[in-house]
């Protein structure tokens, strides 16, 4: 069918008119633009969401980085996170009675840690666990010594150190970190969680049961607020002869066998390396 003429001629003189507005001369300068379109991003609405928006992205990052964020070693904890930080996470392995090495699981079950594939720590091998756990001294507590370094072993020694593994070996604790020491570790209060909603501070079901004494060197000693409570708990292990103060047994009694003087971890060290220092004078004597 053919098309009209008038309709024709209408629709060209559109399509002149729209070519003609859409191109202007280069006789024309070009046209500023509108004021009208700079207000929308000054409209009090934008401000809002802007600020807004980038409130809560500095909120999301500061939470990332103080809760989220984990924290492979010693060498990552910044000073300014001691005594105002705690750390959660998986007890890999516990190498003497007051310390051990804790694998960071920041968030906990609820971020995934324990069941989530890739994040099953306990699946780890010794190999992917190296050089990423943060070694822990129990702060405030001093167990009996194991062999190493050509020392002999102090009595109660591995009794402490069985204990140490059954309370927290392959569990999870909190950590709340004091300080690093000059071992390389971080020196903390060690609390594991007990029937749910219970928690166990582990530094003093130590001394409550005789396998430690607590820590009475010069420096670096360190128990938060509850010293007078460890020392207590320490008075009261002595007096009931628990762990490293137990008595002979009855057997042992019978056969004359006496209480003996309990050298303390804290003597121990003072007098090996009295001798150690005295065997060095002898060598270089002769």
């Amino acid at each position: 069918m053919q098309w009209p003429d008038w309709l024709w001629s209408r629709t060209a003189n559109h399509t002149d008119d729209t070519t003609r507005e859409a191109s202007p001369t280069h006789d024309q300068p070009p046209q500023k633009p509108a004021s009208g379109k700079w207000s929308s991003y000054t409209a009090p609405q934008t401000i809002t969401a802007c600020v807004v928006t980038t409130t809560t992205t500095l909120a999301l990052i500061r939470l990332y980085k103080t809760y989220l964020r984990r924290i492979p070693t010693v060498n990552y904890l910044k000073p300014g996170l001691f005594r105002h930080r705690t750390l959660y996470g998986y007890v890999t392995s516990v190498g003497d009675a007051d310390n051990f090495h804790l694998f960071h699981t920041p968030g906990g079950r609820l971020a995934g840690w324990g069941w989530f594939r890739g994040r099953k720590v306990q699946d780890l091998t010794r190999a992917q666990l190296r050089g990423q756990t943060v070694h822990v001294r129990l702060a405030g507590v001093d167990a009996p010594e194991l062999a190493h370094f050509g020392k002999a072993t102090q009595p109660f020694g591995p009794e402490a150190l069985e204990w140490l593994r059954g309370e927290v070996l392959h569990r999870y604790v909190r950590v709340r970190v004091f300080r690093r020491d000059q071992y390389e570790r971080v020196v903390g209060m060690v609390w594991r969680r007990k029937w749910v909603v219970w928690r166990e501070d582990v530094g003093h079901e130590m001394l409550k049961l005789g396998w430690a004494t607590v820590y009475e060197a010069k420096f670096g000693s360190e128990f938060g607020d509850k010293e007078e409570l460890y020392r207590a708990a320490e008075k009261r292990a002595k007096e009931k002869g628990l762990g490293m103060w137990q008595e002979p047994s009855l057997i042992g009694r019978l056969l004359g066998h006496e209480k003996s003087s309990v050298e303390t971890p804290r003597e121990y060290k003072t007098r090996t390396a009295a001798e150690e220092k005295a065997g060095k004078t002898r060598e270089k004597g002769r």
